[in-house]
């Protein structure tokens, strides 16, 4: 991919263009490059439809919210998108630890220069005079 990418002159609009740089026909592209390309890479049986998404899946992975991913798509409704988002346990556990990194950083910065004041609990026990249960 690297050496076609080199070899397209600068002016090119379309990665895979015919030989007169116009759009190939579905099954020109199909026969002269996506299949041989997959067979360089052990890859048969893929479906070019599979690269856009994988590639929004692993934006939306990365951070993008919707309305990114709609705008990348060229999707105009969020119903069209949402059939690119997958959740999985990796996404999953990533996004808990996201959270309780989070949650972790605002309590310390929170407790920063304050000090802890004692529960309506703790202040009642401090009041009164100890049981004998209570040593």
């Amino acid at each position: 991919m690297r050496e076609h990418l080199d070899w397209l002159p600068a002016s090119a609009a379309l990665v895979f263009a015919s030989s007169t740089g116009s759009p190939m026909a579905h099954s020109n592209f199909r026969n002269r490059v996506w299949l041989p390309a997959l067979a360089a890479v052990g890859l048969e049986g893929a479906h070019l439809h599979d690269l856009r998404h994988t590639g929004n899946q692993l934006t939306a992975n990365a951070g993008a919210n919707l309305k990114e991913l709609m705008a990348r798509m060229g999707h105009d409704s969020e119903r069209a998108a949402l059939i690119y988002l997958h959740s999985t346990a990796e996404r999953q556990r990533a996004l808990a630890d996201a959270v309780g990194d989070a949650a972790r950083a605002e309590l310390a910065r929170s407790k920063k220069g304050k000090t802890v004041k004692p529960s309506g609990t703790q202040r009642a026990r401090n009041r009164r005079p100890a049981a004998e249960g209570d040593k």
